[in-house]
């Protein structure tokens, strides 16, 4: 099955109330299993260009919670789906757009979910990529930028626009991280 085409979308002022409504019912469910839970990825970012899918971080005390965090997040609709190659960074995939199951049967916007021990590099990355763009407008500007070319360059090919990505994301890794 093809993977959905790349469409990077002008920003979306909608986007932080949708991330405060899928932690609302997030956070209901884990209680505190959940040290906190992190708006981040392009949405995150005021003013920046993304796609239009809401990415969390679930922050938790460590590997050992998992089982019940993987419980929890399954009663909402929540599929684990292991690390994928990504070592710190649990992913889960929605069984359907109701999900996360509240009850209500509304659809929910598209959304990533990951959970993360609080000690995770991967988690780390997450937060220092979120917090440099949002302190450096013009680092995110050129984000933004290199993200609408190489959404009109891979628009079917999701694996080579995250490519075409890694050089700038590791570029301000390195400065963010760094200081």
């Amino acid at each position: 099955m093809p993977s959905a085409p790349v469409i990077v979308v002008d920003y979306d002022p909608a986007w932080p109330a949708q991330f405060a409504e899928l932690r609302r019912v997030i956070a209901a469910a884990l209680g505190d299993l959940a040290l906190a839970i992190e708006h981040v990825g392009s949405t995150a970012i005021p003013g920046l260009a993304a796609k239009p899918i809401i990415d969390l971080d679930v922050v938790i005390a460590s590997s050992e919670c998992l089982p019940e965090v993987v419980a929890r997040l399954a009663a909402l609709g929540y599929a684990h789906e292991g690390d994928l190659d990504v070592p710190g960074r649990e992913a889960f995939a929605r069984q359907d757009d109701r999900t996360p199951w509240d009850g209500t049967g509304r659809a929910w916007p598209e959304h990533h979910l990951y959970v993360c021990p609080q000690d995770s590099a991967e988690l780390a990355r997450h937060l220092a990529f979120r917090d440099h763009l949002r302190a450096y407008p013009d680092a995110a500007a050129a984000y933004a930028a290199l993200k609408r070319r190489l959404a009109l360059r891979f628009r079917n090919d999701r694996e080579a626009y995250t490519l075409g990505k890694s050089a700038f994301v590791e570029g301000v890794l390195k400065g963010a991280m760094a200081g």
